[in-house]
């Protein structure tokens, strides 16, 4: 099997087991506005199709950075589901308040506020990357903007929510860069 496959099956399985596990939440008390999180979703699923249009026509990159690439893509997506499992049944898609919500700042969100949207779109650009294509690349650009969009949406969200636990948190922990240093 060629790295570019072997990416391809780690995405598919990725998102099978990403849907299946959406069953697994507490009930919903409070909601963004939905077209508020149309825009992110757009987003996200256009630079997806633009990231796997054409993907089983690349050539891809050369052999060893193209293992080197897929063990960037699954490390990736390992970050989102370990975030997907510490934060548990307080999960959602959509930018929502779970019963029980609360700040969790441990794990993976001790590192960044949206651990989940980090890894992906790690794994995106790295797809992006082996494929060696402008589109897939310009896909992987266009899936972090939309998540970029998401967090800043969930940002304001969480911090009217659960208040000023919330903007502690915010104060103490990069967005979805982890370690990365603040200015001012």
């Amino acid at each position: 099997m060629q790295p570019l496959a072997a990416i391809g099956l780690i995405w598919f399985a990725w998102v099978v087991s990403w849907a299946l596990a959406a069953i697994w939440v507490n009930r919903t008390v409070g909601k963004a506005p939905g077209s508020a999180e149309v825009q992110s979703r757009v987003t996200v699923a256009a630079g997806a199709a633009l990231l796997f249009w054409g993907y089983k026509d690349s050539p891809g990159t050369i052999n060893i950075v193209g293992w080197l690439l897929l063990t960037v893509v699954v490390s990736g997506l390992i970050f989102a589901w370990w975030a997907r499992l510490h934060l548990g049944r307080l999960w959602s898609g959509r930018v929502t308040r779970k019963e029980g919500h609360r700040v969790v700042d441990t794990g993976p969100y001790a590192l960044v506020r949206h651990p989940i949207y980090t890894g992906v779109i790690l794994s995106a650009l790295a797809t992006g990357i082996a494929e060696y294509r402008i589109l897939a690349l310009l896909g992987a650009v266009v899936i972090a903007i939309g998540f970029s969009l998401k967090a800043r949406l969930e940002e304001r969200f969480l911090a009217n929510e659960l208040g000023a636990a919330y903007e502690a948190y915010a104060r103490r922990v990069p967005m979805l860069i982890p370690f990365h240093l603040r200015t001012g």
